[in-house]
């Protein structure tokens, strides 16, 4: 009978090393704050409970992140997603998370997720995928959702009403409920509500080529805050 339960006991034991190992354990994680300019606030907006970013600020799954008239905000979502937000635009923090190796001694990631909600505004995303980590980055408005399937820069502007998407360098997808997926290259774009099926060639249009200056303004700006936070994190 000992013998039996002996067994027993190690057998779940090693079940569950297993699946801690293989799965990995998943917990929620925060954005870092590169830098921010003028009035940016965040916190809960439905409860009206918003307070000014500093360095040090935490910003998490659930928080509303919003910025005033020529004010700006930086952003780590997770590692190989950094953001920046321009003046008078406002985006809502779905999810932030990190799977790690369920090995504690070992302490490797195995995939990262970040999602936001761009309620109006324009943020420009830079996505790398970096190492062999599984990494999702998805951001959506009210007319569509971009996820990058590899290393991407783009712009994504919004009213509420009417959402524009425009790539700089990269692909990424662009997805609504009313049409098929569309990919959108570097140096198109996309607007919603639309008739067309296809991308147009940023060229074509004033704002999309001003979607694209300022994302490769951006790029160098966050690629050098990336480098620095990267050497200083520990996970």
């Amino acid at each position: 009978m000992r013998r039996v339960l002996f067994c027993s006991v190690l057998t779940l034991c090693f079940c569950l090393l297993e699946n801690g190992c293989s799965k990995g354990i998943t917990r929620a994680t925060a954005a870092t704050v590169f830098f921010a300019t003028g009035n940016v606030v965040f916190g809960n907006a439905e409860r009206n409970d918003l307070q000014p970013v500093t360095s040090k600020s935490k910003i998490h799954a659930g928080d509303t992140v919003r910025t005033s008239n020529g004010a700006s905000i930086n952003l780590a979502l997770i590692p190989g997603a950094f953001v920046q937000l321009s003046g008078n635009s406002e985006i809502k923090i779905q999810d932030l998370r990190l799977t790690k190796d369920g090995n504690e001694t070992a302490g490797g990631v195995l995939a990262r997720r970040a999602s936001v909600r761009l309620n109006r505004g324009r943020i420009v995303s830079l996505f790398s995928q970096g190492d062999k980590n599984a990494s999702e980055f998805s951001v959506t408005t009210g007319q569509v959702t971009l996820s990058p399937d590899s290393d991407c820069l783009f712009a994504v502007w919004t009213n509420g009403t009417t959402s524009r998407v425009t790539c700089g360098r990269g692909e990424l997808n662009a997805s609504t409920d009313a049409q098929p997926p569309v990919e959108i290259a570097a140096g198109y774009f996309s607007q919603w509500p639309t008739a067309s099926k296809e991308p147009n060639a940023a060229t074509a249009d004033a704002s999309a080529q001003m979607d694209i200056k300022t994302a490769l303004d951006v790029e160098p700006e966050l690629l050098n805050q990336a480098a620095g936070w990267q050497n200083r994190r520990v996970f």
